[in-house]
């Protein structure tokens, strides 16, 4: 006995008006399809598995501003003040005058000295031949290297190395203020000289934990060991990747557990997981092939891809579930499953990807790739999800446990339906909208509190007790010289580096430096001058000042270390040492040396921004300043110029978007109560929030305007909204905000972070679409009019 509903739908499917193109393409060759679906996950699952975690420190800085375009051109005149490792060894009782300890440094130079990636020529510590101590005695000056000759540990040998050390400048520097620790400074090569390879800085962050933290550390209990800098931050964070792989195992389970409470059927439940998988190891596969790794940063976005993956999962399970309660069969459920939903979510899906995209405006690569990446995830979550997951739900269908759960739960669910469907009751939407202004208001308010850039000490990427920052700590309550250097590039004609005039205004640029709160200390080749000007002159303060006698001043720099004066003359830095590399003291150190740059500037002498760790810093937050309101910008139009293209209806468009600009404006205000600043881990996750929280917006809408356009009242047109799409919208934003608030527990700060943000932007965009939508419809789209339009068509 034929079934009436599947003879109608049959019927139905049949019609060449209502059989759009590309369902009788995809169902009618659904074997060729999924056999080349199938080939293809194994090409690109072989290219996935060998994906490897990769950072590079020119990848993280925007190499497109002037400071680092500056930093770059005389890289080759400079030490390497951004890119460095520094290596306290301390002793846990006593001093660093004895010879087991200064045997153990022995060992550890030698140990770095041998690393790949080490700047040997630039490698510094007690034990190296760059580091010298001088005096001025009656018969002129004297000097040598810090290590006495012929030391041979004795207590003679370890008296006249502390004498040599007192003489040496280098207290505070690479030794410590209370001479329990000092430093092995190794400066890092970008790539190998020799073979052109990018540092490995997993691979080196391992080195130096088996090699110095682990060999001299944890086999001599009176030895820590304190490693701070880029590269080690770094390798800490590919260290904790590794923990990223637990949090996609609780998300998948997590995820898995709620499709099946909400479907009641195996394969609306591990289909959407597996082609969500699938669409994860497609874009891994191809980041293989494009020559991409994984960095700290774009790693999260196998997450994203698999949460949107599942949003639109849900969405086909959910369509079909409810045609396969009519009676239809599995492939006619599919069908009439994937015509409901191929526009509203192609629309959906560009949005996300054209949203990503827009971060390729950033001029920081890491970004870039970040973009990319999603991009591409999302590029092959439109063909997993809209044609691998229907073509297999075709085969299986829902099963009838799943159609039962419909059913059974019908009557229950609709009187829930029925009570939201007040959302859009004319005495109801005024209050929403009043609620949404005031909301919008305080988001404003507190909002005014975001900063750009750090707001903590040491490495906000990492958790305040991790490793790191405890080294950072120890380094910063111990050394006077900071690990955050701002290093200001003087810029003359060759041979005028030395001239009164170009020291007299560095002179003159440290002392409002170091007037300026936040900078700890300063140093430049006017202090080397000034301090053997007046040991010249026995030793008094009368003379600590720049001769104006040029032969004085030739014969004080005599000595100068390499670092601050380059092979022609025509380049000399001064170094700022900040207290942290928070965004206030950045911008405030950085307006400091502009101004002053804009006063001084002349024919003689050029002050030039940036280089060092926090000159890097201080562009990266100005990028990132200019950028964000127009990545905003950029990622609002192209959503809005798709809704309208798509809905053609400006008052659509704002139905859709005006709930997502509240969510932007709202998580910008939690992020500045919460002390989040917007830096490289947070910046997309604004963008990414948007492109990911139009899904909701358009799946609603969509079928909100073709219950209107059908001649059903405003409220009775959100209750089958609710019935039929609404159901699934609400049970994907808790589901995804579920799956991504256990980051908040991740070793990472800025996973914890994104976590934390992102959670709140799932479920607060799910309510904007579900709470604030249809209130804006009941002022914006004047359903009275389309109600009556539709009737009149009638």
């Amino acid at each position: 006995m034929s079934n009436p509903m599947h003879d109608r739908g049959e019927h139905y499917l049949t019609t060449p008006k209502a059989e759009p193109f590309l369902e009788r393409l995809i169902f009618n060759n659904r074997a060729p399809i999924l056999v080349a679906f199938f080939i293809l996950t194994l090409f690109l699952g072989y290219n996935a598995v060998k994906i490897q975690p990769d950072a590079s420190f020119e990848r993280m800085i925007p190499l497109e501003h002037p400071y680092i375009v500056n930093m770059l051109e005389h890289r080759d005149d400079l030490e390497n003040l951004g890119n460095f490792v520094r290596i306290a060894v301390a002793v846990e009782e006593g001093d660093i005058f004895t010879a087991e300890y200064m045997e153990t440094l022995r060992q550890i130079t030698d140990e770095v000295f041998y690393l790949n990636g080490v700047d040997r020529s630039g490698l510094k510590s007690l034990w190296t031949s760059n580091v010298r101590w001088v005096e001025v005695t009656e018969q002129g000056f004297q000097g040598g290297t810090v290590i006495p000759d012929g030391y041979d540990g004795s207590r003679e040998s370890l008296e006249q190395l502390r004498q040599n050390i007192l003489r040496s400048n280098e207290v505070g520097r690479l030794i410590s203020d209370n001479f329990r620790s000092s430093i092995v400074y190794a400066p890092l090569y970008e790539k190998n000289p020799e073979t052109g390879e990018a540092l490995d800085y997993g691979e080196f962050s391992r080195q130096l934990e088996e090699k110095i933290r682990d060999k001299y550390g944890a086999e001599n209990p009176n030895i820590n060991i304190h490693i701070v800098g880029f590269a080690k931050k770094v390798g800490d964070l590919i260290e904790g990747i590794a923990s990223i792989a637990w949090f996609a195992g609780i998300t998948i389970l997590l995820t898995t557990l709620l499709l099946f409470w909400y479907s009641r059927c195996i394969a609306g439940t591990l289909v959407p997981v597996f082609t969500s998988i699938i669409a994860v190891v497609w874009q891994l596969g191809t980041l293989k092939l494009l020559g991409y790794g994984l960095d700290p940063y774009s790693v999260l976005v196998p997450f994203l891809v698999f949460a949107i993956g599942i949003s639109h999962g849900v969405q086909i399970v959910n369509a079909m579930a409810v045609e396969a309660g009519k009676g239809f069969d599995a492939i006619t459920s599919a069908r009439l499953a994937f015509r409901a939903l191929y526009i509203p979510g192609m629309l959906a899906l560009i949005s996300d990807a054209f949203g990503f995209l827009t971060l390729v405006f950033i001029e920081i690569d890491v970004i870039r790739d970040l973009a990319i990446a999603a991009g591409l995830g999302v590029a092959f979550v439109i063909i997993t999800n809209l044609v691998l997951h229907v073509l297999i739900m075709s085969y299986i269908g829902i099963s009838k446990g799943g159609v039962r759960h419909v059913q059974n739960h019908g009557e229950k669910q609709d009187r829930k339906w029925r009570v939201m469907s007040y959302f859009s009751h004319p005495g109801v939407a005024p209050i929403s909208l009043l609620i949404a202004v005031i909301g919008l208001g305080l988001g404003l308010y507190y909002k005014q509190d975001l900063k750009v850039g750090d707001l903590d000490e040491g490495a906000p990427e990492l958790r305040p007790d991790s490793r790191y920052n405890k080294d950072n700590s120890f380094i910063i309550n111990n050394y006077s010289t900071s690990a955050d250097v701002l290093v200001v590039m003087v810029k003359t004609q060759e041979e005028q580096c030395t001239q009164y005039n170009v020291l007299r205004a560095m002179d003159r640029l440290q002392w409002e430096l170091q007037n300026t709160p936040g900078v700890q200390s300063s140093a430049s080749l006017a202090d080397v001058s000034k301090m053997v000007t007046k040991a010249l002159n026995e030793g008094s303060w009368k003379w600590y000042e720049i001769s104006r006698n040029q032969t004085i001043i030739n014969a004080s720099i005599r000595e100068a270390p390499a670092g601050l004066i380059n092979t022609t003359c025509d380049l000399t830095p001064v170094l700022v040492f900040l207290e942290d590399h928070k965004a206030e003291t950045l911008q405030t150190v950085v307006d400091r040396v502009e101004e002053f740059a804009d006063n001084f500037n002349n024919d003689e002498h050029t002050f030039l921004l940036a280089a060092g760790n926090a000159g890097i810093e201080a562009a990266t937050n100005e990028v990132i300043a200019n950028a964000k309101d127009i990545m905003l910008l950029l990622v609002y139009s192209v959503v809005s110029l798709l809704c309208f293209l798509t809905f053609r209806s400006i008052r659509a468009v704002a139905c859709i978007v005006i709930p997502l600009g509240l969510t932007s404006i709202l998580c910008e205000a939690i992020m500045a109560v919460s002390g989040i600043g917007i830096k490289v881990a947070t910046l997309p996750v604004i963008a990414l929030g948007v492109g990911i929280g139009v899904d909701y917006g358009i799946y609603i809408y969509s079928k909100l305007e073709k219950f209107l356009l059908e001649g059903k009242t405003l409220q009775d047109a959100y209750y089958e909204t609710l019935r039929s799409t609404g159901k699934a919208v609400i049970f994907t934003g808790v589901t995804l905000g579920i799956g991504v608030v256990t980051w908040i527990f991740s070793p990472i700060k800025f996973q914890a972070d994104m976590g934390f943000l992102l959670f709140f932007m799932f479920l607060w965009n799910m309510v904007g679409a579900i709470w604030l939508l249809p209130a804006l419809a009941r002022f914006l789209l004047r359903p009275d009019k389309m109600l009556a339009k539709a009737r009149a068509a009638k």
